[in-house]
Formats: C-alpha cells, sequence, structure tokens
C-alpha cells in the first residue's frame, strides 16, 4: 500500500532504490518499479523519461545532499586549520556513514553503491563522475596541501582505496559487528573514528 505522504515522484524513487539495492540494475524492470510503487508506466515516463534516468535520479537524491555536506564540513576545517588531515578525513567519511544510518532507504541506498561498484555500467559511471567527481577533486586538493610530498598519483590511488573501504564500512560487511547493546550511532563513530586514523596513516605512508 502507498503511502498518501509522499508524492508519485518520491514512491517511484524509494521502490526503484529497494529494488535496484535487491536485484541490481539490470535484472530490475520498470514494470517491478511501477508495481511497487503502485503506479503506471506514463507515471515513470512523465517523471523519468527512461530507466537510465531513474537510476541517475536514484544516485542524485542521496548524493546531492550528501556531496554539499562534505563540502561545507570540509570548508570548515581548511577554515580551522588546512594541514588538519583526520578533520579533512572525517568531513569526507562521517556524513557518509551517517547517511548509512538513514532511516528512510539509506541501508538500501547502501546497496546501490555497492552494485553501481560491481555493475560495469558506464552511462551511470559517467553520471556519477560528471555530476559528483568535483567532489574528490575538492578532497584530493585538500589532502594534497595537508600532505604535500605526497606524490598526486599516489594521492588519487590511496583516495580510490579509502573510498572502497568506506563503502565497504557503510555497507557493514566487515568482520566488526555492532555489539548487542551499543547504539547505532556509537557503533558509527567508532567507525568513522578508525577508518579515519587507518586512512591517516595510509596517506601518510612512505
Amino acid at each position: 500500500m502507498s503511502n498518501p505522504h509522499f508524492s508519485t515522484k518520491d514512491r517511484i524513487l524509494g521502490a526503484a532504490e529497494a529494488l535496484f539495492a535487491q536485484h541490481g540494475f539490470a535484472e530490475t524492470s520498470l514494470r517491478q518499479v511501477t508495481s511497487r510503487a503502485d503506479v503506471n508506466l506514463a507515471a515513470v515516463n512523465y517523471h523519468f523519461g527512461s530507466k537510465s534516468n531513474l537510476i541517475n535520479e536514484v544516485f542524485r537524491r542521496r548524493l546531492d545532499e550528501l556531496s554539499a555536506k562534505r563540502v561545507a564540513a570540509l570548508r570548515t576545517v581548511e577554515e580551522r586549520d588546512p594541514g588538519d588531515l583526520e578533520g579533512i578525513l572525517a568531513a569526507f567519511i562521517e556524513p557518509a556513514l551517517q547517511l548509512s544510518l538513514d532511516r528512510s532507504g539509506g541501508g538500501a541506498f547502501v546497496r546501490v553503491i555497492a552494485r553501481a561498484y560491481a555493475e560495469k555500467d558506464d552511462k551511470l559511471r559517467s553520471f556519477l563522475s560528471d555530476n559528483y567527481g568535483h567532489v574528490m577533486r575538492e578532497f584530493a586538493r585538500a589532502i594534497g596541501v595537508a600532505v604535500p610530498k605526497l606524490p598526486r598519483e599516489q594521492l588519487y590511488w590511496r583516495l580510490d582505496f579509502i573510498a572502497g573501504a568506506l563503502t565497504y564500512a557503510m555497507a557493514d560487511f566487515g568482520q566488526i559487528k555492532r555489539p548487542s547493546g551499543l547504539p547505532e550511532k556509537e557503533h558509527c563513530r567508532r567507525a568513522a573514528e578508525e577508518l579515519v586514523r587507518f586512512a591517516a596513516g595510509g596517506l601518510r605512508a612512505g
């Protein structure tokens, strides 16, 4: 049963996100999306035009806000201390881990991100690079200031590894499960703290 408090567009995005998380992009049909969202195909075509654009908009709905939070946090760190590597990394890592706690589909979106890594969709990769590549470049620039002796190629390799480790941590696939009785927010805070420490060590390594 659909929730009347959500717009048709929101219902379609929520249904698509859940189905993409469960089945992947290629295996999810628009018919499945319309059935889950309780709308007709005309509504999907009206709001999104194509399945490819629907996939893009599922990402845009989450990544616009995540990118804004990351960049705002980065600006705050840079104004305080441009050499604060741990602060720069926290600005990158903490908003993403907080997204994984979002009760309105955050967990499903994390699995959608994992699908994007696993499925080689050139159109999607192009969309993500065109729309969100600037965020990675901003962090690469800031890290370059904080760790000036690190060659640019190595910096990008290591930042790519950090992004992969972050996705892994967001998906909670790791060995460190949340202990019984420990609130999710505290587990998230500890995960962020450890990943920042780990990433900073990797970036400073010779």
